[in-house]
C-alpha cells in the first residue's frame, strides 16, 4: 500500500500517462523512453542497466565484430520460435557508439528482431534494449562485457575466442588481466593464444609453426540466409559460415582421433598419407575442386597457413583423422616435408589459378601478418 504522499505523486502521474497515450507511435515511444531514464536516475537500482529498458529503432542497433558466441541452425530456429511465441523476455544489452549502439550481448536477439517479418512487425521495427557502463567506452572493454556475458552461459567458439585473445594482448593487455576480466585462469589464456599459432603471443613457449595453421577466423556468427560473402576491408576474402563449412562435415575440427585409434596411431596415419603423394595429391584435387565453401573461406584468408589447412583437410577428408593429430606432419623426414609443402603448393595455385588470381610462392602462402585480426 501507498501512502498518502506517494499516492498522491502516482496520481499526478496518471495525468501525464494519458497525455502520452494520445502521442503518435514514434513520438509515444521516444516520451515513455525519457520518462524511463528520468525515473533510472532517481531509482535506487541505477547502477543496475535492466533498471531501464528502452525501446530504439533497431537500425540505430549494430552487431559486433568480435562475438565469439556461435548458435547452430537449429537453436537459431528455436530462439525465433520463442521470440515469435513468448515476446521479448531479455532486453538486448548494448554499448553507446558513434550514431548509435552496439551489441554486447543479444547479438541472435538482435537479428532475430530485424530479420523475423513477423517480429520487426510487432515490436514497430524497434528492439528493446539497455546501455551498461556507458563511462567504458574502449574496445577492449567492448570485447570483454561480451565474454562475459557468452562465457556467463557457457557458449563461445574456442577459435574466435582465441582470436579475441590475440587482440587484446595486441591491445597491450596483460595476460593476468585479460584472465581477470574474461574469467579464465592464466593456462588457459596461453592454450587460447597457441590456437592461433602466433608465435609472438606466448615467446615462452616451444613450439613448430611450420604446419600450424594461424588464424582459422570464423564469420563472426552464422546468418539466416543461404549464402555469404561479408567485406570486411580484405579485398577478396570470403566468408561463409560454419555450417557450410566440408571440413566440418569430415571431421577436421574433432579433438580426438577416430574411435578406437589413439593419438599416436594418428599422427602415425597422418605421417603416412603425406608421405605418399599420390594419395595426398588425390585428396589435394578432391578438395579443391568440390569443397567449395570451405576453400573460398580459408584459402582467400591470407592471414593464415593455407599450406598447413590443405594438408590436415586433406587428411581429414581422405582418412577421417581430424587436425588434432597434426603433429604427424613433423615425423616426416626433411625431404619428405619439402614435397609435401610443395605438392600443397601446388593444388593452392591451381585452385587460384581457376579464380583468376596469380600464384604464390611457399612463403607467401604460409604467411601470418601483424595486422589486427577480426
Amino acid at each position: 500500500m501507498l501512502d498518502l504522499h506517494s499516492q498522491t505523486i502516482v496520481d499526478a502521474a496518471d495525468a501525464c500517462i494519458a497525455g502520452i497515450s494520445q502521442l503518435p507511435l514514434d513520438q509515444k515511444v521516444a516520451a515513455i523512453n525519457e520518462l524511463k531514464k528520468r525515473l533510472h536516475d532517481i531509482s535506487p537500482f541505477r547502477a543496475e542497466p535492466v533498471d531501464c529498458v528502452l525501446w530504439v529503432k533497431a537500425e540505430s542497433v549494430t552487431a559486433n565484430d568480435y562475438n565469439p558466441n556461435s548458435v547452430a541452425p537449429p537453436e537459431m530456429k528455436l530462439l525465433q520460435h520463442s521470440i515469435v511465441a513468448d515476446g521479448y523476455t531479455q532486453p538486448i544489452v548494448t554499448w553507446p557508439v558513434e550514431g548509435g549502439l552496439e551489441v554486447i550481448d543479444g547479438f541472435h536477439r538482435n537479428r532475430v528482431g530485424k530479420e523475423s517479418k513477423e517480429v520487426r512487425k510487432r515490436i514497430h521495427g524497434y528492439l528493446p534494449v539497455t546501455v551498461v557502463n556507458a563511462d567504458r567506452t574502449e574496445r577492449n572493454d567492448r570485447i570483454a562485457s561480451t565474454i562475459r556475458h557468452n562465457r556467463a552461459r557457457g557458449k563461445h567458439k574456442v577459435e574466435a575466442m582465441s582470436d579475441i585473445v590475440v587482440e587484446l594482448k595486441r591491445r597491450n593487455w596483460t595476460d593476468e588481466k585479460i584472465a581477470r576480466e574474461l574469467g579464465m585462469d592464466s593456462d588457459e589464456v596461453l592454450r587460447l593464444c597457441q590456437i592461433t599459432g602466433l608465435a609472438e603471443m606466448f615467446t615462452n613457449v616451444d613450439f613448430s609453426k611450420a604446419w600450424e595453421i594461424g588464424e582459422d577466423d570464423g564469420a563472426g556468427g552464422e546468418v539466416l540466409s543461404d549464402e555469404t560473402t561479408l567485406d570486411f576491408d580484405d579485398k577478396g576474402r570470403v566468408f561463409h559460415t560454419w555450417e557450410k563449412w566440408e571440413c566440418f562435415k569430415a571431421g577436421f575440427y574433432e579433438d580426438r582421433p577416430p574411435k578406437g585409434m589413439s593419438l599416436n596411431d594418428g599422427e602415425e596415419r597422418y605421417r603416412q598419407f603425406l608421405a605418399d603423394l599420390n594419395a595426398f595429391e588425390a585428396a589435394l584435387e578432391a578438395i579443391t575442386t568440390t569443397w567449395r565453401y570451405s576453400t573460398e573461406h580459408y584459402l582467400t584468408n591470407d592471414r593464415m597457413n593455407r599450406i598447413a589447412w590443405l594438408g590436415q583437410a586433406s587428411v581429414a577428408y581422405a582418412l577421417g583423422i581430424p587436425s588434432c593429430c597434426r603433429a604427424g606432419y613433423h615425423r616426416l623426414t626433411d625431404t619428405e616435408k619439402y614435397l609435401a609443402d610443395q605438392m600443397a603448393l601446388k593444388w593452392l595455385n591451381r585452385w587460384r589459378k581457376g579464380r583468376g588470381e596469380p600464384p604464390l610462392m611457399l612463403a607467401d602462402a604460409q604467411s601470418k601478418t601483424e595486422a589486427d585480426l577480426y
